[in-house]
């Protein structure tokens, strides 16, 4: 977990430093991207009072043959990153797909009890992740969906809801990707 989010965070940085140097960022929004990626600890430090709450989810959730994770732009980056470590910890067959592609396929092997980790958290893209969600439900998976605290309708349509803080779409990678490490690890 600390090398995942310790290179995202040098990622972060270096391509905030060019971005400047380059003048197609301006100095007001480095010096907030910065002010933002600074509270990302204090942050991920209230997120982890919750960390019962993951664990209770991956007792319930432990036996499943497969796991397939989906999200949307850098959710679905994400997304691979969770089926990653869940494949490296529990030897499950774990699945990352880009949630627009599942039509490709992938919705065909969504059968009642399929787990579905559905990551929702980009603002831009909650509505169509919804979407996606509706249908994976309506072939009866169970979904866990992953979700910024204040999108709530996306309860509506998950057995269970892990939230993560509030964050600026460009640095929740930073945020959501600890809820899936996290499971893993309990799984």
């Amino acid at each position: 977990t600390k090398a995942y989010t310790t290179q995202l965070m040098c990622m972060y940085m270096l391509a905030l430093y060019m971005g400047l140097e380059m003048g197609t960022i301006t100095r007001e929004f480095y010096d907030q991207f910065v002010k933002d990626l600074q509270a990302v600890p204090e942050k991920l430090e209230a997120f982890l009072k919750k960390i019962g709450e993951i664990e209770d989810v991956a007792k319930q959730l432990y036996n499943r043959e497969q796991v397939f994770f989906i999200g949307r732009g850098l959710d679905s980056a994400v997304s691979y990153e969770g089926s990653l470590k869940l494949k490296e910890i529990s030897y499950i067959k774990s699945f990352a797909i880009a949630a627009g592609e599942l039509k490709h396929g992938t919705i065909a092997l969504m059968e009642p009890g399929t787990l579905v980790i559905a990551l929702a958290c980009q603002d831009f893209l909650y509505e169509k992740m919804v979407s996606n969600i509706q249908e994976i439900k309506a072939r009866g998976a169970y979904v866990m969906g992953i979700a910024k605290e204040g999108n709530d309708s996306v309860a509506a349509h998950s057995d269970r809801v892990i939230y993560i803080p509030q964050v600026r779409d460009e640095i929740v990678p930073l945020l959501s990707v600890v809820p899936l490490q996290i499971f893993a690890y309990y799984v």
